[in-house]
């Protein structure tokens, strides 16, 4: 089995239009939730989000460009253009042909649906655009890059509600572990941010109206964010051989499934993810300094996950830090797993933990190092990346310092 790298990484999120302004927001606890600017938010019961600001499509996009790609794959472009161009690659030959792309999405077009159905049931319209469904599928953003970077290989999208992102790098990795393909482009992305979207997740009644406090004992909810995360893994030798810059090694990961309930999170289901990743990674609980959690600000998610961690690490959970950006960037959903895997390398590389800020009072059933409000220094080797979805899909990916 080969061992597998990340060599590049690009983003475009409510903290930043790039990684290293991402970056720079997590170390700080900047906060990039805030109002809604969309079409009809005085209609809505939750008017905050996590949404990229100053994004102009026109400024990146040309018309026709813009006529086929929803607001999720033009996120995915531009996340993916400064992960490739990081990584160095150049695709063509048999590079090109064996290389592919996996990304992660919940709701994939949802911008082009909520538009589409406003035309049709509110103005009146009998006829649509003739690239409505090329723009809403949820396959477009990753058939775009293969298109645009061409990439001949394996290419495909995995849609696991919140779990997305992890479940489609989880997929990647495989691929480039067991050899089938020497590198693979992989990430998520998502964009519910429109009236549809935010009145869709309304009636699920989990939704914060001021703010999203991860483990903190008044969380009231969670808050949707926007934006994509892309990288490019690649096989090691090979990232050695062409002198790439390495962000650090993806050592394993694991999926299990709660087979419980719809929307209850498992306790059960959140531990096994996370002991079959450390198996699969060989890797001791002991040498794990660092997990970005799922950390949603729901009431069941945070004491469920935390149960989950003490169970898997034992001692061992009262010595890690834990924190959740989703308190600066919001859920993301589908593409959350692939922004937060960013807060991952921050701290494997730059040994700086990202914080969970809006934390205001303790909780006697999340009582773990949630490292409240500020960012810390510390030296780790191992992470772990939570994601654990509705429809009880889990997914754990293990990464470690090179």
């Amino acid at each position: 089995m080969k061992r597998v790298v990340i060599t590049g990484a690009g983003t475009i999120n409510p903290l930043g239009h790039s990684v290293r302004d991402t970056l720079a927001a997590m170390r700080e606890g900047v906060c990039g939730i805030g109002p809604l600017d969309i079409r009809d938010v005085d209609r809505l019961q939750i008017q905050i989000g996590g949404q990229v600001r100053g994004f102009e499509a026109e400024g990146r996009y040309n018309r026709q460009q813009i006529s086929l790609y929803d607001r999720f794959t033009q996120f995915t472009l531009a996340a993916a253009k400064e992960a490739i161009a990081q990584s160095g690659l150049t695709f063509s030959g048999e590079l090109s042909a064996r290389s592919g792309v996996v990304l992660g999405t919940a709701g994939g077009g949802v911008s082009t649906w909520d538009d589409n159905y406003r035309a049709v049931y509110e103005e009146g319209k009998n006829r649509v655009h003739p690239f409505v469904v090329p723009k809403l599928m949820n396959n477009a953003a990753a058939s775009h890059v293969s298109m645009e970077w061409n990439l001949k290989g394996p290419s495909f999208t995995v849609s696991t509600a919140c779990a997305s992102s992890n479940h489609a790098m989880a997929q990647a990795f495989s691929m480039v572990r067991s050899g089938m393909a020497p590198v693979m482009v992989t990430g998520g992305s998502e964009s519910m941010l429109c009236f549809g979207g935010v009145k869709a997740w309304e009636g699920l009644r989990v939704m914060s109206r001021d703010a999203c406090r991860p483990f903190s004992a008044n969380r009231n909810g969670m808050v949707q964010g926007e934006g994509a995360g892309i990288f490019v893994f690649e096989e090691l030798e090979r990232a050695r051989k062409r002198g790439a810059d390495i962000l650090c090694e993806v050592a394993g990961f694991a999926m299990s499934s709660d087979a419980s309930d719809i929307v209850m999170p498992s306790k059960a289901g959140a531990a096994r993810a996370m002991e079959g990743a450390l198996q699969d990674a060989r890797i001791n609980r002991e040498d794990v300094g660092y997990i970005n959690a799922h950390g949603t600000g729901t009431a069941a998610n945070d004491k469920t996950e935390c149960a989950a961690v003490a169970d898997v690490f034992g001692p061992h959970a009262d010595r890690l830090m834990i924190s959740s950006t989703k308190s600066m960037h919001g859920h993301l959903i589908g593409g959350t797993g692939a922004v937060e895997l960013l807060a991952c390398i921050m701290a494997l590389r730059d040994g700086v933990i990202a914080p969970t800020i809006g934390y205001e009072e303790p909780d006697h059933e999340c009582a773990l190092d949630v490292v409240p409000n500020e960012a810390r220094e510390a030296t780790i080797t191992v992470a772990l990346s939570n994601a654990f979805a509705f429809g009880g899909m889990n997914a754990v990916l293990a990464l470690r310092k090179l």
